[in-house]
């Protein structure tokens, strides 16, 4: 009967975190805490290396803390949940449960009330948390990576009217240009000369508009940061948010932007040379 009232709630607490079982399969990793608050010192009674061990058990990647964690999840630590163990006061037992959080410190899921009647904390705190981390085994996790789906790159409304006027402006000169030179030969023969004159500068202006254009790189929101876009439109740099405000990870690459002054920066290193570049960006 005992069983039964126990399975029973499992399952209702199992139910009301529907939610959480579903977006459970989208981390990766799950990083246990190197020290439980109720604890003493890390790992003591082993029970950080336990709740390791259980929820590798259960299909999880576990991780500890600050532990040889993967390349992946060094650039993007939202791949990981991270696992604390909280104790609840008992006169007569002793109560357990396990709380995983995204990495923006919001709760995705947590366990059941785990208990023991054991008097030796060893023994009390083992036994209650392998109770409170059945409620794992029920979920069925498996890791399920998000689909990134390249969306077409669209220059933003306010960057194509601007390219338009400018075209429209080159347009408007070269027909300036032309009936300029028209008028032209008909007073003299001899200016006819002047036509490639007037052609060079045409395309001498048009070439300083496409020039102008191919600086300057358009922000535009991804996750975790945004994708540099030039005018083409053509993705040149995935920049990532750190932990510093104004600077981002160059995704791909040994290489971080960061703003300076009014500027924004490209930082490198070349052949153990640290090289800078002038970025024309426009958030």
């Amino acid at each position: 009967m005992k069983h039964l009232i126990a399975t029973a709630f499992i399952s209702f607490f199992l139910i009301t975190n529907l939610f959480s079982q579903t977006s459970l399969n989208d981390f990766k990793y799950v990083i246990v805490a190197k020290k439980f608050d109720f604890l003493n010192e890390p790992d003591q009674y082993q029970m950080n290396s336990l709740a390791q061990f259980l929820l590798n058990k259960y299909g999880f990647t576990a991780l500890k803390e600050g532990e040889g964690y993967p390349e992946d999840l060094k650039k993007n630590r939202c791949l990981a949940l991270n696992m604390d163990v909280y104790k609840d006061s008992g006169l007569f037992k002793t109560k357990l449960k396990g709380e995983l959080k995204d990495c923006n410190d919001e709760l995705i899921f947590e366990t059941p009330m785990g208990e023991s009647r054991e008097k030796e904390y060893a023994k009390a705190y083992n036994e209650a948390m392998r109770e409170a981390f059945k409620s794992f085994e029920a979920l069925n996790y498996k890791y399920k990576p998000k689909a990134v789906i390249e969306q077409p790159v669209e220059v933003k409304s306010e960057v194509a009217q601007e390219i338009q006027m400018l075209r429209e402006e080159l347009e408007t000169l070269k027909k300036e240009k032309e009936i300029e030179a028209v008028q032209q030969s008909t007073i003299m023969a001899k200016e006819v000369a002047v036509v490639p004159v007037q052609k060079e500068q045409i395309q001498s202006a048009e070439t300083i508009v496409k020039e102008v254009l191919s600086t300057v790189l358009y922000a535009q929101q991804i996750e975790n940061g945004y994708q540099l876009v030039d005018s083409s439109p053509k993705v040149v740099y995935r920049i990532k948010t750190s932990g510093l405000n104004n600077v981002f990870l160059v995704e791909g690459k040994n290489a971080i932007v960061y703003k300076k002054g009014d500027s924004w920066v490209l930082e490198y290193y070349s052949e153990n040379i640290l090289k800078q570049e002038e970025l024309n960006i426009k958030f």
